[in-house]
């Protein structure tokens, strides 16, 4: 690829140029991801607190992700900031919510877990729609692990093989976007 050809395709794919580091959080979620649904499977008392403690984790990544952007001159990080600390705190909310809920009594702590990935499944796509659609991505890996959790007994092979799955598709994606 010529300097040219690069110059302009940063201009078409401007995000491009963080693709590595991008790439590098995805996975990293992805794989925080897989390893809450082990603990869930091993220890469903500590699997809520798991998904809450992933709430803050995911949020600080995409405030993170935010900030490589704002280099790029493409968000304000001041605004973003303040927009993704609002929908994380809120989100952690709600999930507080959700384990004092099975606390009283009427969830069960594997409900309760499932209940919490389904939170965090959906403010991670929410959260995409603002920066990347690998956040979206992630989102939808979470939701469709929370319904394989629910429906299939062995459901760390099958997580383990959607996510795998993913991560080679987002590499194919992105591989065929650039050429």
């Amino acid at each position: 690829m010529t300097e040219e050809e690069f110059e302009q395709s940063e201009t078409l794919f401007p995000l491009r140029r963080h693709f590595g580091v991008e790439q590098t959080v995805f996975i990293i979620m992805l794989l925080l991801s897989l390893l809450g649904i082990v603990v869930t499977d091993f220890s469903r008392h500590d699997g809520y607190g798991y998904w809450l403690f992933m709430v803050m984790v995911f949020g600080m990544l995409s405030i993170f992700v935010s900030w490589l952007q704002s280099k790029q001159g493409e968000i304000d990080f001041n605004d973003i900031v303040r927009e993704q600390a609002s929908h994380w705190l809120l989100t952690l909310l709600v999930v507080v919510c959700a384990y004092l809920v099975q606390k009283s009594g009427q969830l069960s702590e594997t409900s309760a877990s499932l209940v919490i990935l389904l939170l965090l499944a959906m403010a991670t796509m929410l959260d995409g729609r603002r920066i990347g659609w690998q956040f979206i991505l992630i989102g939808l890996y979470l939701a469709a692990s929370a319904i394989i959790i629910a429906y299939v007994d062995a459901f760390l092979w099958a997580c383990g093989g959607l996510g795998l799955t993913v991560v080679i598709g987002t590499f194919l994606w992105n591989k065929w976007m650039i050429e």
